[in-house]
């Protein structure tokens, strides 16, 4: 699978979202982070906003739920017209049927790890997934610098994945940049959520094709890149 990018539009200006959405036209997902104040200190948006865009835009959403009690708020984000749900593991209180609710109501189910979770734990979890998030920055807050310890739990990640055969997308999210995705598509992530980087760029649509170029040759020299 070539890599694909996802403009977060927490870095985008808000009081133009619907125009914001069409200036990445041409990336693979438009991401969108909805937070509660609750699971992290930031309060950004929520189902209304999810079901605007969605009828703004072409590109599919994908919304990653930074909440509290994601097993009973999630559905409603499918409902709203997105593509694929992001529940954080940390929150949810049964993510196997969370993720199984997820898939019935058509959407792509992900789940994320912070940080400081570990992988492994949730080894068992992964078949259960089309998506498994590493946050490679404290979620909360955009614009924050890319955490470089976070790269051995891609690898390990991406290990797990071939051990299993699965059909899993890797994500990651948070310093994602021209500087750093690609050792992100190395240590094999192949999905990529940019912020700042696509909208604070003069032209974001060409920010896009330009992190996906980088992504998709880091790819191709990666030891795991070659049976992927």
């Amino acid at each position: 699978m070539a890599a694909q990018i996802n403009p977060s539009i927490l870095s985008a200006d808000f009081a133009r979202l619907a125009d914001e959405a069409r200036a990445v036209e041409g990336a693979d997902w438009l991401h969108v982070d909805v937070m509660d104040n609750h699971f992290v200190p930031n309060l950004t948006l929520g189902v209304p906003v999810v079901e605007s865009l969605a009828r703004a835009t072409e590109t599919p959403l994908d919304c990653h739920l930074m909440i509290e009690a994601p097993d009973r708020w999630a559905p409603q984000y499918v409902e709203a017209g997105a593509s694929s749900v992001t529940f954080h593991v940390e929150a949810a209180a049964a993510p196997v049927r969370l993720a199984r609710e997820i898939r019935a109501k058509g959407a792509r189910a992900s789940m994320a790890l912070r940080p400081a979770t570990p992988v492994e734990p949730y080894e068992d979890l992964l078949p259960e997934l089309d998506m498994l998030l590493i946050m490679t920055v404290e979620p909360g807050f955009g614009g924050q610098a890319f955490l470089d310890i976070m790269l051995p739990k891609i690898r390990r990640t991406r290990e797990l994945i071939g051990k299993h055969g699965l059909d899993l997308w890797l994500q990651v999210d948070g310093g994602v940049s021209a500087s750093t995705i690609e050792r992100c598509a190395e240590a094999g992530a192949d999905v990529f959520v940019a912020g700042s980087a696509v909208y604070g760029a003069d032209d974001p649509a060409e920010a896009v094709r330009a992190l996906r170029a980088r992504a998709d040759a880091a790819t191709a020299g990666a030891s795991w890149g070659c049976d992927h």
